[in-house]
Formats: C-alpha cells, sequence, structure tokens
C-alpha cells in the first residue's frame, strides 16, 4: 500500500507540473476533498485516498484510501480518480516514460475543462492542438484499450468513446457516460 501512495503522490506531482496550469490553491482542504471525491461513484470516493499538493510543491495525503484508488483535483477543477495502474499510467506520462501495458482504469464523473485530443503535453488550446471537452468519462488506459477500436480521429464526438493521445505511447480509451454540458464550467 505504501507503494501505491507513493506512485500516486508522485504521479499527481508530476502530472501537475507538465500541465503547468494555476491550481485551486484557495480552497480549504474539506472543499478539495470533496471536489476530489466527485470524480468517482460514491461507493469508490468512500473509500478512496485524496492527496493535494501544498504550497511548497509537495503532495500531502489529506485522507488514506482502502480500495486502491486515489482522487485528486488536477489544475483547473479537472477532478481524477486512479487505480494503481492508471495511476502508474499517467506518471510515465507525466515523466515522458513508457507506460505501463497492465489495464488501468480511472473515473473523471465531473467531467472536465478541456485537453488536446492529440498531445498529452499541451498546456492550453491552440488552433492546432484539437482541444476536446468531455462530459463526465471513465478512460481505460494500458495496451488493451488501444484493442477496443473506438475511433481515433483528431477531432471525435465527445458523447461517445473515442481514443486519446493516438499514436503515442499515452493513448488511452475516453468513454463518456453523460453530456459534455455535465461538467462543471
Amino acid at each position: 500500500m505504501r507503494i501505491f501512495a507513493t506512485i500516486a503522490a508522485a504521479a499527481s506531482i508530476l502530472l501537475l507540473a507538465v500541465i503547468a496550469l494555476p491550481q485551486e490553491k484557495d480552497i480549504s482542504d474539506s472543499l478539495y476533498m470533496s471536489r476530489a471525491l466527485s470524480a468517482a461513484p460514491r461507493a469508490i470516493a468512500a473509500h478512496a485516498a485524496v492527496v493535494r499538493m501544498d504550497k511548497a510543491g509537495k503532495m500531502r495525503t489529506l485522507r488514506k484510501g482502502t480500495n486502491g484508488f486515489t482522487c485528486s483535483v488536477m489544475p483547473g477543477d479537472n477532478r481524477m480518480c486512479n487505480d494503481e495502474n492508471a495511476m502508474q499510467f499517467f506518471m510515465a506520462a507525466a515523466n515522458h516514460t513508457t507506460p505501463t501495458d497492465k489495464p488501468g482504469f480511472s473515473y473523471m464523473l465531473a467531467g472536465d475543462h478541456g485537453a488536446s485530443n492529440t498531445d498529452p503535453f499541451a498546456p492550453k488550446k491552440t488552433a492546432t492542438n484539437h482541444w476536446i471537452v468531455t462530459g463526465p468519462h471513465l478512460m481505460l488506459t494500458g495496451a488493451a484499450a488501444k484493442q477496443l477500436g473506438y475511433t481515433r480521429e483528431a477531432d471525435p464526438d465527445p458523447n461517445k468513446p473515442y481514443m486519446m493521445w493516438m499514436g503515442t505511447p499515452y493513448e488511452h480509451a475516453m468513454v463518456p457516460v453523460g453530456p459534455p454540458s455535465a461538467s462543471k464550467p
């Protein structure tokens, strides 16, 4: 369990550093935890760990988990709750290293506020990076996700399953479970 907590903390720190957007610094730990846990179904959130970056840039655990999931709030109020394999996958993306092939699972039931569909490291929308906003969704990582046969279009319909970051080592499946309008502005 300690290895998972270390991996989760490192992944969150590195992913936040890569994205380099302003973070939610001015909210209480209680509100942060509520937001982070909104990424997952109640049954998962009830037993998930919650981590948060402090003012010094170090990850701190707000709550230890018992089910292998770790929830956090990414810059821009993007809420995510990952299992251990998904955390390893996204840590590899943050480190620009080879990701695990193990299947991983991630919840983003609060939706997202957008990301490049083609460039894993794009910090903001540009005219050419195929920015996409997806409502509440699940993400499937690892080699098996690439076998699902979902569209690999640069500008897919965010209401249907699609592959994100296709053609990169960080390709993963996006599976919408609600309309994009459900994302909080």
